[in-house]
């Protein structure tokens, strides 16, 4: 039996959004000898010296600090490091609630993650099972399984190109072909208008003004005390609202999400009354006036 439930995507960013801070810095900065200070200058020098990307400057300079300590940078290394990260308040609750939340209003809830940081770490994560996706950076893993070179870098702009791949339902990220093929909008798997996108900042404005701009909701959550840091991207019409990182029942973020869950059920509720008047009609014979 196919499940006919309208799909609902949760897009999140992971590091400061999920997670407390940039999840290299958990326990594979230390590892190396450095602080995250120091780790992410020397990142940020190396780009701007050199003209690079931030993200894979930051993905070099793990390899090569990572060599220089005598540390193990198979995968399995990196995905043990999952285990150490530290989540913002609710957020291992988070899921499972709001899948049933989901359930009572006949949506069914995919939740996926869109970030800079590293895959593997997040298959570390005592959090991984619920994403249907995890689209962020990974490296490739030469013949003895080590790590030689990043396969996927995700940075602020091509983030938006896993909106579309959600969208039309197309998540192998080696597939170009359907995913850039013309998809009209009403066969499409998840309409905009039904993403909700949580993020921390800049790095997310490109995909939550997308959602935004197509009627779907975006939210920028902060630390507590640092609602400055987000306050302009209210101001300047990027996001919808603002909310404290706390995942908790009932919390600011709970009942907006609640709230937005709600709207999208009612939405389709009605579209879905509309559609089967739309079809009974076109089954019905059509009538003629009495002649006489």
């Amino acid at each position: 039996m196919t499940d006919e439930r309208t799909v609902l995507a949760l897009l999140y960013d992971f590091d400061k959004t999920l997670c407390t801070k940039d999840m290299q810095e958990y326990t594979f900065i230390s590892k190396i000898g450095m602080s995250s200070e120091a780790f992410w200058n020397e990142s940020n020098k190396q780009a701007k010296e050199q003209k690079m990307d931030r993200v894979l400057s930051y993905l070099y300079i793990m390899l090569k600090k990572a060599n220089a300590a005598n540390q193990r940078i198979r995968r399995e290394d990196f995905v043990m490091l999952g285990k150490d990260l530290e989540f913002f308040p609710g957020v291992e609750d988070w899921f499972s609630r709001i899948n049933q939340i989901g359930e009572e209003m006949e949506l069914k809830v995919e939740h996926y993650i869109i970030s800079s940081g590293l895959r593997e770490i997040i298959e570390g994560s005592s959090i991984h099972r619920w994403f249907k996706e995890v689209f962020a950076c990974e490296f490739l893993y030469d013949v003895n399984g080590v790590a030689c070179w990043p396969k996927t870098a995700v940075n602020y702009t091509t983030k938006t190109q896993f909106l579309f791949r959600i969208n039309k339902g197309i998540l192998d990220i080696s597939n170009d072909d359907d995913l850039n093929k013309y998809t009209p909008e009403d066969t499409r798997r998840v309409p905009f208008s039904n993403m909700i996108y949580i993020g921390d900042g800049l790095t997310d404005v490109p995909c939550m003004r997308l959602i935004k701009v197509n009627g779907g909701y975006s939210i920028a959550v902060y630390k507590d005390g640092e609602k400055g840091k987000v306050d302009n991207l209210l101001r300047d019409n990027r996001v919808d609202f603002l909310a404290l990182a706390d995942y908790s029942e009932k919390s600011e973020l709970d009942v907006l999400v609640r709230d937005m869950m709600g709207k999208i059920s009612m939405v389709d509720s009605l579209r879905r009354k509309s559609k089967q008047q739309m079809d009974e009609i076109k089954i019905c014979p059509k009538e003629h006036p009495d002649p006489a």
